[in-house]
């Protein structure tokens, strides 16, 4: 197998990336610290990279909104690089602000024709505030999502303003749990 290539996104308040790359190479890939700027001037391409990996933190200070600012950057200034690399087959995964970005993008849950319309968001939590606390996951078995794959429950420890996924179209939300877009929920922990 030839060698795994990992583009670590990197600018703009982002921060974690020399963990992301550290858990990228103990799994054995090499990971490349990318500044998005490289990318959107032509100096760097995700053709070049198997995996596009956005890390955590907080892109453009998350003015407007946790990931909108970064997501806008990566749709608009991207948009066909993105797209040639996810109908190529090729792996992204956003962790934390990241996974915000590839839903403010657009990317997430997404569609087949890879077409960066923006159809869900994170909206404020229930709670009105900054959550920072122990969460229960439950993951979909049924999901073709390879970042969870055998994983069926997991305690992480949340911190977030706006974590809850809406949309405003309720059949959207039937569709994606039907096609196991929604890989994963919040659980109660005594709930079986």
């Amino acid at each position: 197998m030839s060698e795994v290539r990992v583009a670590v996104l990197s600018g703009f308040g982002i921060n974690c990336e020399t963990e992301t790359m550290a858990v990228f190479e103990m799994a054995g890939a090499t990971a490349v610290r990318v500044h998005v700027n490289r990318l959107v001037n032509g100096e760097m391409s995700l053709d070049d990279y198997h995996i596009m990996a956005v890390p955590g933190g907080f892109s453009f200070g998350d003015h407007l909104g946790s990931g909108r600012l970064m997501g806008n950057r990566l749709r608009f200034g991207l948009r066909d690089q993105v797209r040639r690399f996810v109908q190529s087959g090729k792996l992204v995964i956003g962790i934390c602000n990241g996974f915000q970005v590839l839903v403010k993008m657009g990317l997430l849950p997404g569609d087949e024709e890879v077409s960066l319309t923006q159809t869900a968001s994170l909206a404020l939590n229930d709670s009105g505030h900054y959550e920072n606390r122990w969460a229960t996951l439950e993951f979909d078995p049924n999901s073709p999502c390879i970042w969870t794959k055998g994983i069926t429950r997991m305690r992480v420890p949340v911190r977030h303003g706006e974590g809850k996924f809406v949309t405003n179209d309720r059949k959207l939300l039937d569709r994606w749990s039907e096609s196991g877009q929604l890989a994963v929920r919040y659980v109660d922990p005594a709930m079986e």
